[in-house]
């Protein structure tokens, strides 16, 4: 069977990102990496996606960078967690979870209850 490729829902990249940085520093090619390993090849991250991306949480502060020189020894921006990212990570995860769950229990619905029906 073919894997289709799968947009990104809004704001997903976002924890995404923060989660393949909890093991520490990445710079930007081995992000991408990490999500499209970790997703099967489902999750393919572009350039043009990922960077305003991590601008947008440095900007918040949840994470840092630096620069530094890559496997190849070429120079590299390499991102990592700062506390408040850690945070974030957790409270977008649990978030995350929950709405997983609901739409879970939506899908796997086998009957149409009435408002009044117990559950």
């Amino acid at each position: 069977m073919e894997k289709a490729r799968l947009d990104l829902f809004r704001g997903t990249l976002d924890v995404l990102i923060l989660k393949s940085l909890i093991w520490g520093p990445l710079h930007g090619y081995a992000i991408t990496d990490f999500i499209r390993r970790l997703s099967d090849e489902v999750l393919l991250v572009e350039e043009g996606t990922l960077y305003p991306a991590l601008w947008r949480l440095e900007s918040r502060e949840l994470i840092e960078a630096e620069w530094g020189l890559s496997e190849n020894n070429r120079k590299a921006k390499y991102y990592r967690l700062t506390t408040a990212g850690r945070r974030q990570l957790q409270h977008e995860a649990r978030n995350w979870d929950a709405y997983a769950a609901a739409v879970g229990k939506v899908l796997g619905a086998t009957r149409l209850d009435s408002p009044g029906d117990p559950a």
